[in-house]
């Protein structure tokens, strides 16, 4: 998950394309997640950075999978067909795929937003992502995606999404925000000249601020990144 990669010093090319769309400035309600644990299950609703996380935790469980739902990207995919519409090519799934198949379509994919039913864990992702700067508490859609788990998942979802809150709570929300301070490009990148290019492979740095809320009880934790 790509919030604990960072907080863990382990940034990779995926929590990378998570910072592409931002430049300087702050971001508040970002990666927001609610969690209810219930007598034999628990409930978590999110805003969409989450969509491929959650696909990856299922496909740890279960190979192949039944999948549908929208693969975006702003290349063609290779074996899938699909359309382009505003500047992103859309591809249409339906089908039990997988693994090994899967997982190269979301480390390649500009964003995934697939719903799966598979037994114990059951996703459901809204098909259009939100427009970019709605930040407020009032419209950030933290419902955006929805996942059930049966309580028999829950240690392996508590170690990958939940590293810093205690494993026994009944009611937690989450919150992130962003601090970029500096846009850094490479020597190389800039000789390119290619804008689009730049402003890919750039590096932001900065802080994030991850806010618990875990049973009425709140904490914060910092940290400082370069992703």
């Amino acid at each position: 998950m790509f919030i604990r990669k960072i907080f863990q010093n382990k940034v990779d090319e995926s929590v990378h394309r998570h910072f592409i769309r931002f430049g300087k400035g702050t971001y508040g309600m970002k990666a927001v997640m609610n969690v209810r644990k219930q007598k034999e299950k628990v409930k978590i609703s999110t805003t969409f950075e989450y969509a491929i996380d959650f696909i990856e935790f299922i496909l740890s469980f279960v190979d192949p999978i039944k999948v549908s739902g929208l693969v975006l990207n702003r290349q063609e995919i290779h074996g899938l067909e699909g359309k382009k519409k505003k500047g992103l090519f859309n591809y249409e799934l339906d089908k039990e795929i997988k693994k090994e198949e899967l997982n190269k379509i979301l480390e390649d994919c500009y964003f995934a937003l697939l719903d799966c039913s598979v037994p114990g864990m059951e996703l459901k992702v809204k098909k259009k992502l939100p427009k970019p700067g709605k930040s407020s508490k009032k419209n950030i859609g933290d419902k955006f995606c929805v996942l059930n788990l049966e309580n028999k998942f829950w240690p392996q979802f508590h170690k990958e999404f939940l590293f810093d809150l205690p494993e026994n709570f009944k009611k937690a929300r989450i919150e992130h925000t962003y601090v970029i301070k500096e846009i850094v490009t490479s020597p190389e990148l800039k000789k390119q000249g290619d804008f689009e290019k730049i402003r890919q492979g750039a590096k932001r740095k900065g802080q994030i601020i991850r806010k618990m809320i875990v049973d009425e009880k709140e904490s914060e934790n910092k940290k400082d990144f370069a992703v």
